[in-house]
């Protein structure tokens, strides 16, 4: 199996044209209500799990899932008792 590194990630998003990308660390059991971002994002989850919830669904992730959340996209995030990393590339640029 290939595990991608942060460099193949990063490279990938920018070519896809995201902006920026950023390793995000979440401190274990962490919970954030829910809010909205003025970007869109790609992730992948690359340590420990998370639970993301957007409207009534909640999915659980875990290293090697992905998740795209569109510009300002009403979402919460949980953390796992080992917190979570992920690598996540946004797109500042609001849609037409």
């Amino acid at each position: 199996m290939h595990t991608m590194s942060f460099q193949e990630f990063e490279s990938s998003a920018l070519a896809q044209g995201f902006d920026e990308v950023l390793e995000r660390v979440w401190e274990p059991g962490q919970v954030v209500d829910t809010h909205t971002h003025p970007f869109a994002v790609k992730a992948l989850v690359v340590r420990g799990e998370m639970w993301l919830t957007e409207g009534e669904q909640t999915r659980r992730l875990a290293p090697g899932d992905r998740f795209e959340l569109d510009f300002a996209a009403p979402h919460g995030e949980r953390y796992g008792s080992e917190g979570a990393t992920y690598w996540v590339a946004r797109r500042n640029t609001k849609p037409n």
